[in-house]
């Protein structure tokens, strides 16, 4: 497949006007490789040890989540020049779905969704409701990942799941109001917490996201790279 018929291909699932404002700049077609594609992998994030993965494949195309220059490039050493430089000396592409795909149909959030078995869903600006039967230790489970819980919660009726860090006052707000007794993302902060009208279930941004991008290479044929953060708690 030619590149930019791939590019038109990976539009039509996760068209980019679906992602934030002022994320457009930084999703599609991020470093461009050779023009022929035909070996493709996809990860979560263009770690050193996935990018050199996709390189042993060898992958024409690197499909991922996170863009790894999300902020703009003065100088480039480091890791960016590391990433770089496996890239480009292999002319590997670099193709970033990232909120976009978040929203799309069959994206990040549905798979998330539907790995939780939630039904009656409903789509917020950012993310689902559905109707759950799971207590916080079976979602725990399921996402192979600890949780912490701040509020209390008795039973879950109705999960709201932002794939991510998606504790956001006004999407918290949003979820209450489609009646969502639980809220589920990562990476919570003190203050938005404190003032949460829902319990907020914080698992880690990996164990959310990273399904929704294995589903996507399942479908298209791909291979999937997984390559989770090392995490330890410390009771």
């Amino acid at each position: 497949m030619h590149r930019e018929a791939f590019i038109r291909a990976m539009e039509e699932l996760a068209p980019p006007d679906l992602a934030d404002q002022d994320d457009r700049s930084r999703i599609g077609l991020i470093v461009e490789g050779r023009r022929e594609i035909r070996r493709v992998a996809c990860a979560l994030d263009a770690t050193p040890h996935v990018v050199q993965e996709a390189c042993r494949i060898p992958a024409d195309m690197l499909v991922v989540h996170h863009n790894p220059l999300y902020d703009p490039l003065t100088r480039v050493d480091g890791a960016p020049a590391a990433l770089l430089r496996d890239l480009l000396s292999f002319g590997m592409n670099l193709y970033v779905m990232h909120t976009n795909f978040d929203r799309a149909e069959g994206g990040i959030n549905d798979v998330l969704a539907g790995l939780l078995g939630l039904t009656g869903t409903m789509k917020m600006s950012m993310g689902v409701v559905g109707d759950c039967t799971l207590t916080p230790k079976k979602i725990a489970g399921i996402l192979g990942c600890g949780l912490r819980v701040q509020g209390r919660i008795s039973r879950i009726q109705r999960l709201a799941v932002v794939g991510g860090a998606g504790f956001d006052p006004l999407l918290l707000d949003e979820a209450k109001a489609l009646s969502a007794d639980a809220f589920l993302s990562a990476e919570l902060h003190h203050h938005v917490g404190r003032g949460s009208p829902l319990p907020c279930l914080e698992a880690s941004h990996y164990a959310l996201e990273a399904p929704g991008m294995h589903r996507l290479a399942e479908d298209q044929g791909w291979t999937f790279l997984d390559d989770p953060p090392e995490v330890t708690l410390i009771p």
